[in-house]
């Protein structure tokens, strides 16, 4: 432990992760910043346009159109990873047998790769053969629909994938903090009399609620950055409708070759994730300080 306490030693261990961090991060970071304030198509000299290309974005339709399906996708995604993660790792606790393979079979969709996950849903969604999300329909009696290009289903169905393949990971998450609260609390609340039900909402979920903060974090930032699946499966389409900000970001700087309005809208995505984690922190640390008056106040 002495060698820790020596500050050059410190400095030594962390200047290879500080360098990696400034190279794979901040630096791009930076770039697009300073992109932003620019006009550029990739090759040649950048010319210096002040904020007109921020200005440009807030005239812009389809940025409007972007960020609205980007709230839309980031309910969808956040309420289906959470929820069912809660759900799932709530019933696990009661489970006595199998639990480990439960757990391994939910979390595999987290490792399988992107572009399986999308090709999965896309069969699923067909029409033509006919998947089966409209097999079960048609069982019903109900018309196939066409998931992917009619422009009242296609934004959920772009949001769905990505809401199940992550909801394993949370209910791991969640069930690692079910099962590590003190059993002496709960075998005192039913002795008081406390059902199953009341035992979870007045009980369990309060007292995980630090880390359900933290994974609503988790979820709310990669949903603001939600991209791959979205893309592979309908490239913003029919028309904008499915356009994320994240997608139409890539469109203007990689296929329309507009680095500076591409940075822009990037950094736009950058402050959004930038306030969500500020406005969770903020939360956080109202609900510590909110704590802590509690107990002080219990222990007078």
């Amino acid at each position: 432990m002495g060698i820790l306490r020596d500050r050059k030693a410190f400095c030594v261990f962390l200047l290879p992760g500080l360098l990696f961090y400034i190279l794979a991060v901040f630096y791009p970071i930076e770039e697009s910043i300073r992109l932003s304030f620019m006009e550029w198509g990739g090759i040649g000299a950048r010319k210096f346009v002040g904020l007109d290309n921020y200005i440009h974005m807030f005239r812009d339709p389809v940025f409007y159109t972007a960020f609205v399906n980007n709230l839309i996708y980031l309910v969808i995604v956040v309420s289906m990873q959470l929820m069912i993660g809660l759900i799932f790792a709530v019933l696990l606790t009661y489970m006595t047998k199998h639990v480990a393979l439960i757990k391994t079979l939910y979390y595999v969709p987290c490792i399988i790769t992107t572009v399986a996950v999308t090709q999965l849903f896309r069969s699923m969604y067909a029409t033509e053969p006919v998947g089966l999300i409209n097999q079960i329909l048609n069982v019903f009696g109900i018309r196939s629909i066409s998931w992917l290009t009619n422009i009242k289903t296609v934004l959920a169905a772009v949001s769905l994938p990505e809401g199940w393949r992550f909801a394993g990971m949370y209910m791991v998450i969640f069930y690692a903090a079910l099962i590590s609260l003190d059993k002496e609390v709960m075998e005192a609340a039913r002795v008081d009399g406390a059902t199953d039900w009341q035992l979870l909402i007045r009980i369990k979920l309060p007292m995980i609620r630090q880390i359900i903060l933290l994974t609503l974090t988790m979820c709310l930032t990669g949903a603001l950055r939600g991209f791959d699946i979205p893309f592979l499966l309908t490239n913003g389409g029919p028309g904008n409708v499915s356009e994320l900000m994240s997608t139409y970001m890539y469109k203007k700087a990689f296929s329309s070759n507009q680095y500076g309005y591409g940075s822009t809208l990037s950094v736009f995505i950058i402050i959004e994730s930038i306030l969500v984690v500020a406005l969770l922190r903020a939360v956080m640390s109202e609900e510590r300080t909110f704590i802590k008056k509690k107990k002080h106040a219990g222990g007078q």
